[in-house]
């Protein structure tokens, strides 16, 4: 199974304003194995970078004029990831720009037609719910390092996301080998993609009575200090659910 692991950087938040990538990388997977194979190219957006982007990825307008648009290198993107799984970390926003970076340089074509994708960032959010799953948190999670990234950069944090997805995914998936006739390896046929741990579930912890006696008390006490404007339940209601989530 080949997957393509893309980042993006851009010179802004909406591709509907007319912002435009500047950056994009890419990290070739090939059944679960990183193959050292990488697509990295800047792209001159002809536009001004927003201050707010240009804080998160270091890149000036004047840095980036003598690097090709993105129709000039379009061809060979497409050829790169044609036919793969993309792995991106929040694809909406990666994905809309590509779409639009892709209908600016003439081609009838949308990447949802090319590919399909992973978004790690709706998968960190199935196995970690209500926690920050930010690609910084998920290297402090899985122990990636990430101590390179001062500041996002899209090939760094593609080979980033790379690790951080295997690690998520149950680390790199053993290949089934085989000896050839000549000695060299092949492929098995019983080849197995590992599966993603369902998340934990989570522990209900059921309030004692005497807790709930003395949250009516307090309750009563702030009815009674406020004057009657207490905002929540009065004493003789049920105050709280009976349960809550750990």
């Amino acid at each position: 199974m080949r997957q393509i692991v893309l980042d993006t950087e851009t010179t802004g938040l909406e591709p509907s304003l007319g912002h435009r990538i500047i950056e994009v990388g890419c990290v070739e997977l090939l059944n679960r194995r990183v193959t050292g194979r990488t697509f990295h190219r800047y792209l001159n957006p002809e536009r001004d970078i927003d201050l707010g982007a240009e804080a998160v990825h270091g890149l000036q307008r004047e840095d980036l004029a003598r690097q090709p648009r993105f129709m000039q290198i379009a061809d060979e993107l497409l050829e790169f990831i044609g036919g793969s799984e993309l792995v991106i970390h929040n694809a909406e926003f990666d994905i809309a720009f590509l779409d639009a970076e892709l209908r600016l340089a003439g081609r009838a074509v949308m990447m949802s037609e090319l590919c399909r994708v992973m978004d790690t960032l709706v998968l960190a959010r199935e196995m970690h719910p209500g926690q920050r799953n930010n690609l910084d948190a998920l290297c402090r999670r899985y122990n990636v390092d990430n101590s390179r990234r001062e500041l996002h950069g899209a090939l760094l944090d593609a080979r980033i996301l790379a690790d951080v997805y295997l690690a998520m995914t149950g680390g790199q998936g053993a290949l089934a080998l085989t000896e050839s006739a000549s000695g060299s390896a092949a492929l098995g046929a019983g080849q197995i993609r590992a599966l993603v741990r369902p998340p934990a579930p989570l522990r209900v912890i059921t309030a004692t009575e005497q807790e709930l006696r003395a949250h009516r008390d307090m309750l009563a006490h702030i009815a009674k200090a406020s004057g009657g404007h207490c905002l929540w339940p009065t004493a003789g209601d049920d105050p709280v659910p009976q349960a809550h989530l750990a």
